[in-house]
């Protein structure tokens, strides 16, 4: 099986349970060709660079899934198909960018856990190699940027 990611751009006038509605819709096409999902992600609406089917705006889903190359074209026709589609693009991912992909997810779920962690803590946090300065920061900044161009 082949890894593949999908973008699609739904019409904008779709509220949450209608977007998740039609997410549950597309992963269910995937899993009848064959396919399983392996990631989803939810863009947001956005504007669109130009008008697609009368339509300034559109709502960005990104799915990753495996599946047959067999069944990709028929994947493609059912999309095709659905009314709430108005752009969609399959692609084909390498399994290097496969592996970027997925180790990105579980980064983000180890920074998640520890951003749960470090909610507990009143404390404003400094990043490693930072030093907690007294007064007004700006003149710090500028000074580390004048710094950066004597080097």
């Amino acid at each position: 099986m082949r890894n593949y990611q999908t973008i699609l751009i739904l019409k904008p006038d779709l509220d949450e349970p209608n977007v998740d509605q039609s997410l549950e819709k597309i992963s269910a096409l995937i899993q009848k060709h064959g396919g399983e999902v392996l990631k989803i992600e939810r863009w947001g609406k956005k504007r669109l660079a130009y008008k697609v089917k009368k339509s300034k705006f559109g709502y960005y889903l990104n799915i990753y899934h495996s599946g047959e190359t067999s069944h990709m074209s028929e994947l493609e026709k059912d999309i095709q198909l659905y009314d709430l589609v108005i752009k969609y693009l399959i692609i084909r991912l390498s399994d290097k960018d496969f592996e970027r992909v997925m180790s990105k997810q579980e980064e983000t779920a180890k920074g998640v856990a520890g951003e749960e962690k470090k909610s507990g803590d009143s404390a404003p946090q400094v990043a490693a190699g930072e030093e907690k300065k007294s007064g007004d920061s700006a003149p710090a900044v500028a000074a580390d940027k004048k710094e950066d161009k004597a080097n």
